[in-house]
């Protein structure tokens, strides 16, 4: 089974991309819903986090992630400290999906994880697949959404690993502009070149280590 690694930086049209693979049959699994159901009432994870930091908890006990946003946010060591917490029971339910998917006999899988490439997980797929757009184009989409400001949209762009870098660390690049048949058209050729790929990071690459995601 061949493991797509599919990353881009917020705005960039990813999860459009994600959807373009689905609609080929392929199985996605969406890192940041992993999150926000770890983040839920009766999972493990939120005592662990308002133990981190005291107050992030909501009424039926999960973790308020606006607030807890506020505490890490333009906070360098206390992202890595939440990182740390996180990851791991990410990379469980990443390793869980892929076993998954592998006993179903599917060929290909996607993770859409926002930090590959910053966490070193591009080393776990066979392809790495990088969406980008015009930074005009990130902006204007960035900004429509709730409570995002220009001065907040830097400080993301200021965390993560810029766009050419990703871009030299792809496999492949995906353009994600205006033209919606052009993202179709990228992903089957994806789609096409994972078929004839022979696989390397299933499960080998998975089972070296148990920390990280």
């Amino acid at each position: 089974m061949i493991v797509v690694g599919l990353t881009g930086s917020m705005a960039m049209g990813k999860s459009r991309v994600a959807r373009r693979f689905a609609q080929y049959g392929v199985p996605v699994l969406d890192s940041d819903a992993v999150v926000h159901r770890l983040f839920l009432a009766g999972s493990p994870l939120p005592p662990r986090v308002d133990a981190l930091f005291p107050g992030t908890l909501d009424r039926d006990g999960g973790v308020d992630r606006r607030t807890l946003g506020a505490c890490v946010f333009g906070d360098a060591l206390a992202l890595r400290r939440l990182e740390g917490l996180v990851h791991p029971f990410v990379r469980a339910a990443q390793h869980r999906f892929l076993a998954g998917a592998a006993r179903r006999g599917a060929g290909i899988a996607v993770l859409d994880v926002p930090l590959l490439l910053e966490t070193g997980g591009g080393r776990r797929c066979d392809l790495v697949v990088v969406v980008d757009a015009h930074p005009a184009i990130q902006a204007d989409r960035a900004l429509r959404r709730p409570g995002m400001t220009l001065a907040r949209l830097e400080a993301v762009r200021a965390q993560q690993m810029p766009g050419p870098k990703k871009r030299r660390l792809a496999d492949v690049v995906v353009a994600s502009g205006r033209d919606r048949g052009a993202v179709s058209e990228a992903v089957a050729g994806v789609v096409l070149r994972a078929a004839a790929m022979r696989p390397r990071a299933w499960p080998e690459a998975w089972l070296q280590g148990s920390n990280g995601s």
